[in-house]
């Protein structure tokens, strides 16, 4: 269901090795930024690396930019890939936050969505997280998936109650082209439905503010203090560098990609060629129009910009503020 570049997992350790030497030399080849204050290791399965090589990449890091004073370190973990030696690893080769896969916390449901895990390894994992350090502790939930009835929507809602996380994020499942799921939609299975999504939606963002949560995006949900760093830099517009198979950039005005296939990715690291599948250099307009659109993500929205105020007197523009969707106010639109 994620629309992730992919490796077969049969891929061997000293495989993880010679990827890990590519990423560490692509960092190189990027001039230095400035400072880093936050460091992402997202988009796909980054657990199943070993903390060593991770750190390396920690490292690279910091020995190219520069690390702000309280530079928030962020790993995807999914559960099956943890132990408390593992946890404590990776705070030692720098982490400071933690965003656990956890999908579902009905047992059945994740057995739909091919997930390795059961639902006792989610709490498991934040427990054992807080005692080895990490300050900040993330859950993601998937909401809407057609074999997830409302007994097992309760059984999630109600256990995401009780872990004591800092941050929740909650996605709606979505049928992304050519993935297994797109296939056996294709092929007749149920679809998500976009009604009992929304309700799922609210009912979870209403648990959440019961939590101490509050809203601060579309799909995140924090406690003070605990926003994620790159994800509100992601839709406020922000620059950040990229590295990595299927990694995004955007810096300078100019948004680049790198090749989602492993060996057209190393082969261009091994030619000494930053290993890029496009770029596009964004325009004034462009960038304002970008700008108004990730704001929207917002809670807090976006400044109302000229671009704004034309979207705002347009006619569809007009259709969302007059339905609610859309508010203006003051000098910012959300």
């Amino acid at each position: 269901y994620c629309d992730f570049a992919i490796v077969d997992e049969s891929v061997s350790v000293p495989d993880h090795r010679r990827y890990i030497d590519a990423v560490v030399t692509e960092i190189a080849m990027e001039p230095g930024i400035g400072r880093l204050d936050a460091v992402d290791f997202g988009g796909g399965t980054p657990s199943r690396l070993a903390p060593a090589m991770l750190g390396r990449v920690i490292d690279a890091l910091a020995e190219r930019h520069g690390f702000a004073d309280d530079v928030e370190v962020s790993l995807e973990v999914n559960p099956e890939d943890w132990d408390r030696a593992f946890g404590a690893a990776l705070v030692e080769a720098g982490c400071t936050r933690i965003s656990i896969g956890a999908q579902s916390l009905d047992g059945a449901v994740l057995g739909v969505l091919g997930r390795l895990h059961v639902p006792a390894d989610v709490g498991r994992v934040v427990d054992e997280a807080r005692c080895v350090g990490f300050t900040s502790i993330s859950v993601d939930v998937m909401l809407g998936h057609p074999f997830e009835d409302d007994s097992a929507w309760k059984v999630t809602l109600d256990g995401v109650a009780d872990l004591g996380i800092d941050l929740l994020s909650t996605y709606a499942l979505t049928v992304e082209p050519g993935t297994q799921l797109s296939r056996e939609v294709l092929d007749g299975a149920p679809a998500p439905d976009d009604d009992t999504q929304a309700d799922r939606y609210e009912e979870l963002s209403e648990r959440a503010s019961r939590m101490g949560l509050v809203r601060y995006e579309v799909s995140n949900m924090a406690a003070p203090g605990h926003t994620c760093r790159y994800n509100l830099a992601t839709w406020a517009h922000a620059e950040y560098v990229g590295f990595g198979l299927g990694a995004h950039d955007h810096v300078d005005g100019v948004r680049s990609r790198n090749h989602r296939r492993l060996d057209r990715y190393l082969e261009a690291i091994d030619a000494g060629e930053r290993p890029r599948l496009g770029s596009e250099a964004l325009g004034p307009d462009q960038q304002e129009r970008d700008r108004l659109l990730l704001g929207l993500r917002l809670a807090a929205g976006t400044p109302m910009t000229a671009t704004a105020q034309r979207f705002v007197a347009s006619p569809g523009g007009a259709r969302f503020v007059d339905a609610g969707i859309v508010e203006v106010d003051g000098d910012r639109i959300r």
